[in-house]
């Protein structure tokens, strides 16, 4: 009763600023928003679709629900992906405008820590009384679960749905997705800057903003390559010798 009593209240608090900071975002910067950019930028993914927007936060969720048993903590991604995503397709589920719903502090708010009693009453009861042999067992299940639906399901899903968006925003969501699947080992926040990329180059055409978001793009992917070491690995497997200067940057920047 008293980690039900103490998950209310946490999941409440929780859940509220979630829902309000995720609905701020769409709101900036006239207001100040408590919020992530991959979470506007994945919420915008899912196009306000009801559908989508809950099968994204499930995905997430057995992640969490995995993590929460193993190791007895919550991720990141219960507040940046599951609370704002399931709080939306609740509202969206009676209500399509977004002015009302998603775009709607109040009711996001509202609707987040209702959820968020759930989710983390539900987590934390069900860790608690998970007996410590099964919790072995409980994650050699959930983890290789989550695993194949965050790096392969849901990179397929929102690939599909950036290729039924046009012509263009399929592209770029390919090109991106493909060069993150590369050098991030997952595909989704490629395909997620390509929707955003293609979509607003359909709405608002080759503006100055979309040029200087496009070279902000190309600029992170050519430093998550440099800050992975794969310019080197790629001279490994080439059998090239690397540059001495090379090195010397890579040691720099890494502290070595």
């Amino acid at each position: 009763m008293i980690v039900i009593f103490e998950s209310i209240i946490i999941g409440a608090l929780m859940g509220f600023s979630a829902g309000m900071g995720a609905s701020r975002m769409f709101n900036a910067p006239k207001v100040q928003a408590l919020g992530a950019f991959r979470t506007l930028g994945e919420m915008n993914a899912c196009e306000d679709d009801a559908a989508s927007h809950f099968s994204f936060g499930l995905g997430f969720f057995f992640n969490a629900w995995a993590s929460a048993v193993a190791a007895g903590a919550f991720t990141q991604d219960v507040t940046h992906r599951v609370l704002p995503n399931w709080a939306a397709a609740s509202l969206l589920a009676r209500n399509k405008n977004i002015k009302e719903t998603v775009q709607n502090p109040k009711k996001m708010a509202m609707a987040g820590a209702v959820l968020g009693i759930i989710v983390v009453t539900f987590l934390n009861v069900t860790t608690t009384a998970i007996p410590s042999s099964l919790k072995v067992a409980a994650v050699a299940v959930l983890v290789p679960a989550a695993t194949l639906l965050i790096n392969t399901v849901m990179p397929v899903v929102f690939w599909l749905a950036a290729i039924d968006a046009g012509k263009r925003t399929g592209f770029w969501s390919t090109l991106f997705g493909g060069l993150a699947q590369i050098v991030m080992g997952n595909a989704v926040p490629g395909v997620v800057l390509g929707i955003l990329i293609g979509k607003g180059v359909d709405e608002m055409g080759w503006t100055r903003l979309m040029k200087i978001i496009l070279t902000a793009v190309i600029l992170l992917f050519l430093l998550s390559t440099f800050f992975r070491g794969m310019d080197l690995t790629l001279l490994q497997q080439l059998k090239a010798p690397a540059p001495d200067w090379l090195k010397a940057l890579h040691d720099a920047v890494t502290g070595k």
